[in-house]
């Protein structure tokens, strides 16, 4: 028997993107459970927001994650990097290893927002008395992923592969003295049994608007370091300069000389690059020249040739500018993390998901960021597509939205279901396409 369909219903469906029409009965459930989460979900993101912990000693946070994980049946290890935790998942089927990876940390910050559930944290960091916040969206991250792990879970029998779920410590950066983050995740062996095949993760954007998904291939956030110079003169008393050697004029003509390595150094072309001078700290008195003076700073390069070169070049400035001046300059240089690099191969095949999910107009190409991700550190050892999810109420003004890092930052939760479905829309085409992908591989091979 032929079903004819009514002339206006045929021509409804006709008008719904194919995407849509085509949509598995294992998103239809995913979408459904991800929009009944809500709340929870945003429930979560507050008591976490209310209560910040800085990195490697999110405590409350991991203990609260792992609790969430093991009520799902979830495999779950504890105290993974110091305060990590990583759960897994197996699929009712056989295929690839996915890792959906979210942050923890917060930042020694003091919260400004006038919201219910504000940070009143205090803490001392690096000897100053300071507010402790989420500046930086992770607590957004978190609750998240905690939706995520609750919809696959739902949707395991349809999985065709493992999920690994990581919840990480200290983006951040680890306090002195420790080790962390995701370089240590990833010494510890995150990535390993069961070794993954590719890893997704999101992060919310406070100057993007809800409903929108951003996005780069290649080269997409900055590789970071850190340096400091020491500059050694020769004290002697202000109303005498010329009977002892100003470290304090010479780090101030160092500090401008830094600033030519960009400018006459670096094929600025191929990719942007910052040194900036953050802090410069010496003397004690008005009429004292002191014998030191000591700054510190950060390298920013989204092209490692580049920042091969600013770092050899900041010591031969440095040097050379305080020789000239009878002084001394000692410089460090403390690598910490690479390029965030989207592999192009799997960005290409992954943002027609999302499009599929946000609305092609909605999800478009971001200029590269000269903030830094050490989400990187899992994208040099497994293919990663890392993205930005909205989170500024529809309507406003990008130069009126706080940015991150600040005491002014909100986010608008509105774009976490989006947030939610984007992760598990990711994982379940990974892993329905693994096989197209290996079955051709093997077509090739023969």
């Amino acid at each position: 028997m032929k079903i004819r369909l009514h002339p206006g219903l045929a021509m409804a469906l006709a008008l719904l993107p194919a995407a849509l029409q085509a949509q598995s009965p294992v998103k239809t459930r995913m979408n459904q459970l991800a929009d009944g989460l809500e709340k929870k979900v945003v429930a979560w993101r507050r008591e976490i927001h209310q209560n910040p912990e800085l990195g490697n000693r999110e405590f409350q946070t991991s203990a609260k994650v792992a609790a969430h994980l093991h009520a799902l049946g979830l495999e779950v290890k504890t105290n993974v990097a110091k305060t990590g935790v990583v759960a897994i998942l197996k699929g009712g089927k056989p295929g690839p290893v996915v890792a959906l990876r979210a942050d923890m940390d917060g930042l020694p910050v003091t919260e400004r927002v006038d919201v219910p559930f504000k940070s009143g944290v205090t803490t001392e960091y690096n000897g100053q008395k300071t507010g402790v916040m989420h500046a930086c969206g992770h607590d957004s991250h978190v609750a998240i992923l905690m939706g995520v792990a609750e919809v696959l879970a739902a949707v395991k029998n349809d999985l065709k592969g493992t999920v690994k779920f990581i919840f990480q410590p200290a983006e951040e950066g680890a306090p002195a003295g420790e080790e962390g983050g995701a370089k240590l995740m990833v010494k510890e062996g995150v990535l390993d049994n069961p070794k993954v095949d590719a890893i997704f993760g999101l992060h919310i954007n406070s100057q993007t608007e809800v409903g929108t998904i951003k996005y780069r291939p290649g080269a997409t956030m900055a590789a970071v370091d850190w340096f400091s110079i020491k500059v050694k003169g020769k004290q002697t008393h202000g109303a005498a300069p010329w009977s002892g050697v100003d470290p304090v004029v010479t780090a101030s003509q160092i500090v401008m000389g830094l600033q030519t390595i960009v400018s006459r150094n670096l094929p600025i072309t191929e990719g942007a690059a910052v040194v900036t001078v953050g802090a410069i700290h010496g003397g004690i008195r008005q009429n004292i020249i002191p014998e030191e003076v000591n700054m510190i700073g950060t390298i920013r390069a989204l092209n490692s040739e580049m920042q091969k070169t600013i770092h050899r070049r900041i010591p031969e400035v440095a040097t050379n500018i305080a020789e000239s001046a009878g002084a001394k300059a000692d410089v460090s240089i403390e690598t910490m993390y690479p390029v965030t690099y989207n592999d192009p191969s799997l960005t290409e095949q992954m943002v027609p998901t999302l499009e599929a999910l946000a609305g092609k107009e909605k999800v478009v190409i971001t200029p590269a960021q000269t903030g830094a991700e050490d989400f990187s550190f899992f994208q040099e050892k497994v293919p990663g597509f890392f993205y930005f999810l909205g989170g500024m109420p529809k309507g406003k003004k990008v130069e009126d939205a706080a940015p991150h890092h600040t005491p002014d930052f909100y986010i608008d939760e509105g774009g976490f279901v989006l947030g939610i479905k984007s992760l598990c829309h990711l994982t379940v085409d990974y892993m329905d396409q693994w096989k197209g992908t290996a079955a051709a591989v093997s077509s090739k091979k023969k």
